[in-house]
């Protein structure tokens, strides 16, 4: 073979391996924002049974219009979701900040691992009537 044969092999070669990389860049980029969109979906659902919980009179098991039931440990969350459901294939999922009379603060971290080596967190602050999600990483 010529130089110019075996230059174009190589290029071709380099070419292939770029094309490759980005290729799996974008696949791990998906997976993240793919992983995010199901932690908010999850998120939002525990933080509806928070409202849900808030409203509820004591005499039923719910707050009586307070969070204040909701404590920052298993105990607390149990009151919202099962532990196969804090525990999801999406994430983790717990009370961050226990209970107030007037707010609850939930956290999500994901299962799929991000570049910097961290994984996506969610918070969603809870208020009578109103939640927000705000994405960390």
């Amino acid at each position: 073979m010529g130089n110019q044969q075996i230059l174009l092999i190589v290029l071709g070669m380099v070419i292939i391996g770029v094309t490759i990389s980005v290729a799996i860049v974008l696949v791990n980029e998906n997976a993240v924002t793919a992983n995010r969109d199901a932690m908010s979906t999850d998120i939002v659902n525990i933080a509806t049974r928070a409202q849900q919980y808030y409203n509820t009179p004591t005499a039923f098991g719910g707050g009586g219009r307070s969070y204040v039931g909701l404590s920052a440990n298993a105990a607390g969350m149990s009151k919202l979701v099962s532990a196969a459901q804090s525990n999801s294939g999406n994430g983790t999922y717990t009370i961050l900040v226990a209970g107030s009379a007037s707010q609850v603060i939930l956290q999500g971290v994901g299962n799929v691992e991000l570049s910097d080596g961290t994984f996506p967190t969610l918070y969603c602050v809870i208020r009578p009537g109103q939640a927000q999600v705000q994405v960390i990483n």
